[in-house]
């Protein structure tokens, strides 16, 4: 019976690990002043009928740190790119010149950057709130077990490394979130 706790355990690691690595894509989504492509990762565009994500559909570069340039496979994309661009959440401003869009970041201001810190603290809440909820329902399997005849002393073992692997997971993303609260406040 404690290889099941065991198995619980590797599962409930596999989905905390999975809960930092949705909080890092999501603050990769956060720009921090300089242009980066995977700013628009999750820009979706109409693609004969079908929502396509925009780097499907167009190479994305950035020539400098303040530009993106979005060249797409098919000029007649160039406005379902940038009505996408306008509808997004981004606040970025898409110039059109016929053959590529040209996106200009601005600097970012003191008030933007701590909306940004926001928008990220929201994220890593979120990925705390994720972690907890696995260890919550891994615990509740583990004290499932007693009705099966695993010890007491197993379930309460099987718990403490539940809470361990929580606390790891807490700071892994505690730290994920000082980097990036460190990225977007330098100037």
């Amino acid at each position: 019976m404690v290889e099941e706790i065991e198995l619980y355990l590797d599962e409930a690691k596999q989905l905390m690990e999975q809960s930092v690595t949705h909080v890092q894509q999501e603050f990769r989504k956060i720009r921090a002043g300089k242009a980066t492509p995977n700013m628009l990762d999750g820009l979706m565009v109409e693609y004969y009928g079908n929502p396509t994500p925009v780097n499907q559909v167009a190479s994305i570069t950035t020539p400098d740190a303040r530009t993106i340039m979005i060249k797409p496979w098919e000029k007649n994309l160039l406005s379902e790119i940038e009505r996408a661009i306008m509808n997004s959440d981004l606040g970025l401003n898409p110039q059109n010149d016929g053959e590529l869009i040209r996106l200009n970041i601005p600097a970012l201001t003191e008030e933007r950057r701590q909306q940004l810190v926001k928008q990220a603290k929201t994220e890593a809440e979120k990925g705390k709130i994720s972690v907890r909820n696995v260890r919550k329902d891994t615990n509740d399997h583990i004290k499932a077990l007693l009705k099966e005849n695993v010890s007491e002393d197993e379930v309460k073992h099987g718990e403490d490394n539940v809470q361990e692997l929580t606390d790891q997971y807490t700071k892994k993303i505690d730290s994920v979130f000082h980097a990036k609260e460190k990225e977007i406040m330098t100037v």
